[in-house]
């Protein structure tokens, strides 16, 4: 992150736009939207920048630009077209700690103006660091399309009650819980219906109550996905921005923690092949004790929790434990690798079903119902098999499956590092190991894998 994103009080701002014409004049109109005094420097000025001279909005001197412009300012933006004189202006500045910004030159900015969706209080602001200015617009339209004018109101609202609801509860926690139960309920829809005596007397009603001082905290399992942070549901990205303490595992990726709320803290316990970094029995433990502390935890798991995520033995403990909890299910790591790589899990020419099964070796075997799984017009999927793939050709050939049946490996499902290496049950192991075939990584087997020539859509490393 190159340029450090800052909200800067106005009140005493001193400022100095250097350049009157047409961009000058977009810069001192948005200036203007603050409490900064504006001083403008140029041999001329178009209308608008005389228009609010002569109404005594900003202070005009029509003359060129003088090194003495600079003295008690903090802030300049240059709109000249004398590249010479701005390269001047921007060393003199610096030299003098003042942040300066020549338009259109982003080596000489020392910050950027950023893309502003303004619902004051409420200030949205994006950059792109210069580089996409295009598509930061089109965003920006997005967000002024979905944000509502008049969550402002939303805004003026809690700056009423702020103090009496920082008197009410004693903790960041606390305030941060009862502020998320207002915006989530009755009271926000209330202010943005524009009913405010009625919002403020509800308001002033649930200060009154005592529910959300018990301290009792809750636990959600969230099935995170295979790994691109678009196939979250929307409800995970909720809960996840609602989490005091996030406990994951090695099969989260770093785009999707990205999206927990900043000031959680978060707690590894991932387990890679044959290393178990925490217990499962401690994870489960460790969850309640969590919770019972007065936390809102999010157990974020990569797939779904209740597919090979051990999802059911951590809420019986939750249960013992006397735990509230919520289970949100994700799209599991087959469904995503087998979308992904373009091989449909069934297919009416090649499978009526489809079985989920787990791969992880023990003391070097598989222990599975093998003639179950070798079955004709069926796909098998093995989660955490790429160790144990010796074992599940020999095992499938054994109970009847042909040596031509065909099998895929999916690495890194749904993410630009996915890795797809298909063959058969009798030279797999051979392609799996010239393609350098890594955890994490799904196995799909059967007729369906066939397809994937033909239906294969995401090219990333594929």
């Amino acid at each position: 992150m190159q340029y450090f994103p800052i909200f800067v009080d106005t009140t005493e701002l001193n400022c100095l736009v250097v350049g009157a014409g047409e961009v000058a004049a977009r810069k001192v109109e948005l200036l203007l939207k603050t409490s900064a005094t504006i001083m403008v420097v140029a041999p001329w000025a178009c209308d608008t920048v005389n228009r609010l001279a002569n109404e005594g909005k900003i202070t005009l001197h029509t003359r060129g630009y003088e090194a003495g412009d600079l003295v008690a300012k903090q802030l300049v933006f240059v709109a000249t077209d004398d590249s010479a004189l701005n390269v001047t202006i921007h060393q003199q500045a610096k030299a003098l700690n003042i942040l300066v910004n020549v338009v259109d030159n982003t080596p000489l900015c020392q910050f950027i103006t950023p893309s502003i969706v303004d619902r004051s209080p409420i200030i949205i602001a994006m950059s792109s660091g210069g580089v996409a200015p295009v598509l930061l617009r089109y965003l920006r339209q997005k967000l002024e399309s979905v944000i509502p004018q008049k969550v402002s109101l939303l805004g003026q609202f809690s700056e009423k009650f702020r103090d009496a609801v920082k008197a009410r509860f004693d903790s960041v926690t606390k305030r941060r819980y009862f502020w998320e139960d207002v915006l989530d309920g009755d009271v926000a829809e209330q202010v943005l219906q524009g009913n405010q005596s009625k919002a403020e007397q509800m308001m002033h009603e649930k200060l009154a109550l005592d529910e959300h001082d018990s301290g009792k905290g809750e636990v959600y399992l969230v099935g995170a996905g295979p790994g691109d942070p678009d196939l979250l549901t929307f409800r995970a990205l909720r809960l996840m921005q609602k989490a005091d303490v996030v406990v994951y595992d090695r099969l989260v990726s770093k785009e999707i923690l990205e999206l927990v709320r900043r000031d959680a803290e978060k707690i590894y316990v991932g387990k890679a092949r044959s290393l178990h970094t925490v217990p499962q029995d401690e994870i489960n433990q460790l969850l309640a004790d969590l919770a019972l502390a007065g936390n809102r935890v999010v157990r974020l798991k990569g797939g779904d929790p209740f597919i090979f995520g051990r999802g059911g033995e951590e809420i019986e403990t939750l249960v013992e434990k006397g735990v509230s909890f919520q289970v949100v299910p994700g799209i599991t790591a087959a469904s995503g690798a087998a979308s992904y790589a373009g091989i449909p899990l069934t297919h009416r020419d090649h499978a009526k079903s489809v079985v989920f099964a787990t791969g992880h070796l023990r003391d070097n075997s598989i222990d599975l119902n093998w003639p179950m799984l070798a079955q004709p017009e069926q796909t098998t999927v093995f989660y955490m098999g790429l160790t144990g793939l010796p074992v599940i050709c020999e095992k499938l050939i054994e109970h009847g499956l042909p040596d031509t049946t065909k099998i895929a490996l999916v690495q890194s499902a749904t993410t630009p590092e996915q890795k797809v290496v298909t063959g058969n049950l009798r030279d797999i192991q051979q392609r799996v190991a010239e393609a350098g075939i890594k955890p994490p990584a799904l196995i799909i087997v059967g007729s369906v894998v066939s397809l994937r020539d033909k239906l294969n859509w995401f090219k990333q490393n594929a």
